[in-house]
């Protein structure tokens, strides 16, 4: 079993990418609100900030603030696949899989980065917002409505113009 080296540092600004098990599946938007839901029960639970996040057909991509003193990020997204997970059909199981109890919709692991200094935030805030349009789903930022780009714009925090194909 792998043993992981994590960092355990409270109050950390990390980047997350978290991909289904399935490749090409639209899963994730065409049951967006079960994820929502189990995002915000997550969230109930164990807040954390989310600077940024756009949710893909297969893959999210966030960037998170712990509260000061609290390191365990591990236990919100395990929370966060398993509350949806429960509410979806198994996927394709390996023995693995029902060795440890799980559907087979999400891959194990995720990827992570420290987020390092204000210019590392800010790349992985556009990395994020940019997605869509980087995956062919649409031709302006504004336009994907899976992602936290929305509510910037409503904040007053980023223009709408922002990220056309143009500035990419």
């Amino acid at each position: 079993m792998p043993n992981y080296k994590r960092p355990r540092r409270g109050g950390s600004t990390i980047f997350f990418t978290v991909n289904l098990a399935e490749r090409g599946s639209d899963l994730l938007v065409s049951e967006i609100d079960t994820l929502r839901a189990a995002f915000h029960h997550t969230w109930l639970d164990r807040p954390w900030v989310f600077e940024a996040i756009v949710v893909l057909p297969d893959r999210l991509h966030a960037v998170v603030s712990l509260p000061l003193g609290d390191s365990d990020y591990a236990t919100r997204w395990r929370l966060i696949k398993a509350r949806f997970s429960r509410q979806m059909p198994k996927g394709p199981q390996r023995v693995s899989h029902v060795a440890r109890r799980e559907r087979g919709i999400w891959q194990r692991q995720f990827w992570e980065h420290h987020i390092r200094d204000r210019a590392d935030y800010w790349a992985h805030i556009r990395y994020c917002w940019q997605a869509p349009v980087a995956c062919g789903l649409v031709e302006r930022v504004v336009d994907w409505e899976y992602s936290s780009f929305q509510r910037d714009v409503l904040a007053g925090r980023v223009r709408a113009d922002w990220g056309c194909r143009a500035d990419i």
